[in-house]
């Protein structure tokens, strides 16, 4: 079982962890942006079977859970690997800016590896490659420091700049940086997609079409069986929900 940590950094009252209100008006909170991604990626990663998934800060944003108590969860739980969603600050109001990776100061092949992977997926998911001469790189954080295991600090645009901000506040990017955290953690992990079990049978009249049978069981619990079924659906299939 491929065990996954993964982290929303801050919490939703941080002091001065929020959007330019030059360009985003509600000057979203940074945990708002970084929660909503991780949310994503664990709605995303319902489609696949072999993992197991830890949230490490307070989905409900309202509690600030301190870095030492954040790398203290995550290995005790054993984590394969660590993913912290972050988005950066320190453009002042210029333009530029982009999607960066960290690792701590020395790592192992795989950590950069996987650091490589998250950071290749984002950019070509989302498109935010900014101006950074280094947007792989390595710092002290404390996520990185104290967890166990390959551990990687993704920062994904800057909240103060005039190109990043109109971008990152959008679902759009959201939902596009989850989802290449979500393959980079398919193919680090080896995850395998819960397929429907499918079968040729003719429906009415003579014009054979396919029907998926969803298994409700053991590795697809009932609600993950309806969305999957919705998407089967709006391809043009027939499908039928059978439960154990």
């Amino acid at each position: 079982m491929f065990k996954i940590a993964l982290n929303a950094g801050h919490y939703l009252y941080e002091p001065g962890r929020r959007c330019q209100k030059d360009f985003d008006k509600n000057e979203t909170p940074e945990w708002v942006l970084n929660s909503r991604v991780c949310e994503k990626v664990e709605e995303k990663l319902k489609k696949y079977t072999g993992y197991e998934l830890f949230r490490v800060d307070d989905r409900t944003g309202e509690t600030l859970i301190k870095l030492n108590e954040r790398a203290k969860r995550t290995n005790n739980f054993g984590a394969d690997v660590y993913v912290s969603v972050h988005h950066n600050g320190g453009i002042n109001g210029g333009s530029g800016g982009g999607i960066m990776a960290y690792t701590y100061l020395s790592v192992d092949s795989y950590t950069v590896k996987m650091q490589k992977l998250l950071y290749s997926k984002l950019i070509e998911k989302t498109g935010l490659k900014g101006n950074r001469a280094t947007p792989l790189s390595t710092a002290d954080f404390a996520e990185c420091r104290l967890t166990n295991m390959p551990a990687v600090l993704l920062e994904l645009g800057f909240m103060d700049s005039s190109s990043d901000t109109p971008i990152i506040i959008t679902e759009q990017f959201s939902n596009s940086a989850a989802e290449a955290i979500t393959e980079a953690l398919v193919l680090l992990g080896g995850l395998k997609l819960i397929k429907a079990e499918s079968e040729q049978q003719p429906l009415s009249g003579n014009t054979p079409d396919k029907i998926y049978r969803v298994q409700v069981g053991a590795f697809l619990k009932k609600e993950n069986a309806q969305n999957l079924a919705d998407e089967l659906k709006n391809k043009g299939y027939s499908v039928i929900i059978k439960e154990n």
